[in-house]
Parts: C-alpha cells; sequence; structure tokens
C-alpha cells in the first residue's frame, strides 16, 4: 500500500469521486483507508454514560485504497508515487510525476 497516514488524496472512483481529504487511518490488510470528510456513513447510538443523548452520529467509513491517488499539494494535481534508494541505502518515496521526494 503505497498511501500512508496523514497523505492526502483524491478519491478517482466511486460516489466520493473528485473529492480530496486527508488519510486518517489505514489498513494495509484488507487494503482499506479511512479518509477524512469521505463515505460518512451514519450510526445509530443509544444513550450511553458518555453520550447522554444518543441519536445519530455521522463518521467516515472506509474504502478501497485502490479508489484513492496520491495528491500534491504543491502541484495541486494527482500523482502516482514510487520508491527510490537513496545513496545512504535508505528507502524513500517519489513523486513520479516531479520528482520530488514525498515527506
Amino acid at each position: 500500500m503505497r498511501v500512508r497516514k496523514g497523505d492526502t488524496v483524491r478519491v478517482i472512483s466511486g460516489n466520493d469521486k473528485g473529492q480530496v481529504g486527508k488519510v486518517l487511518k489505514t489498513f494495509p490488510k484488507s487494503n482499506r483507508i479511512i479518509v477524512e470528510g469521505v463515505h460518512l456513513i451514519k450510526r445509530h447510538t443509544r444513550p450511553t454514560q458518555k453520550n447522554r443523548k444518543g441519536g445519530i452520529i455521522e463518521k467516515e467509513g472506509e474504502i478501497s485504497a485502490s479508489n484513492v491517488m496520491f495528491f500534491d499539494l504543491r502541484t495541486n494535481a494527482p500523482a502516482r508515487i514510487g520508491y527510490r534508494k537513496l545513496t545512504d541505502g535508505t528507502k524513500v518515496r517519489i513523486n513520479k510525476k516531479s520528482g520530488e521526494i514525498i515527506e
């Protein structure tokens, strides 16, 4: 999975196509992610000690990592991610379009 927590991504397929958001959580084993403000689901909750009122809560649901693409804020365009080894032996992610190191 090339997308990491904290990356800005654009949804490229599905009902939320075109939306841009930040990755909140990743699930590498199932190849799914949670993106801020994308795929909102409604959860009906009962009143509890913590939530006295209860009611309907909206939160982000999981989407497939294949439905998003890394979004470069500098160029304001989506880009593919690649890997490169530096001279000191560390492996870094790069923007394939511009060749810049990500992070």
